[in-house]
């Protein structure tokens, strides 16, 4: 089935406009609200036109100064159809809160969980939501573009080279 096939077939589900196309986005990408992504993505996953078996990466994105929102990417594949999708979630940043899937697609646990050590992006009903590459006391979350780097951490000095980074 083809990107534009997949879009009907959710419209028809959940409504027209459920899915907005996102045109300035990657290709195959659709655009929903946390709450409808709780909604699609048992759908995606146990549609057997659709079937979405694979969960590829979870990608969050910090959208600037600019914006009031971050933002989580999720790249899915069908084994059974060979078709493809990105379903883009935005966040407001002062309480950004996503549905989890990790109950429906089990890598999504991983992948939730370095989304919310790096953005601090909460995935609601995630069973074990900890921080997986820092430290659990570590302070902010490094991949947010107004995070200041600590000097310290225990009293030990942070340091960090400044070649190339400014």
């Amino acid at each position: 089935m083809d990107f534009a096939g997949i879009v009907e077939l959710i419209n028809s589900k959940f409504g027209d406009g459920f899915a907005a196309v996102e045109e300035e986005a990657a290709p195959e990408t659709v655009q929903v609200s946390p709450s409808q992504w709780g909604e699609l993505a048992p759908f995606l996953r146990e549609g057997e036109s659709l079937s979405f078996d694979a969960m590829m990466c979870i990608t969050g994105i910090d959208e600037g100064a600019e914006s009031e929102n971050l933002a989580v990417v999720y790249n899915l594949h069908s084994m059974k159809h060979n078709h493809k999708l990105e379903v883009y979630v935005p966040t407001p940043r002062a309480a950004p809160k996503v549905p989890s899937v990790e109950q429906i697609w089990r890598i999504a646990d991983w992948f939730e969980r370095e989304t919310y050590d790096m953005f601090g992006i909460e995935f609601e009903g995630h069973r074990d939501l900890r921080r997986i590459l820092l430290p659990s006391d570590w302070d902010g979350f490094p991949l947010r573009k107004d995070y200041q780097f600590p000097e310290t951490y225990r009293g030990i000095v942070v340091d960090k080279m400044k070649e190339g980074w400014e």
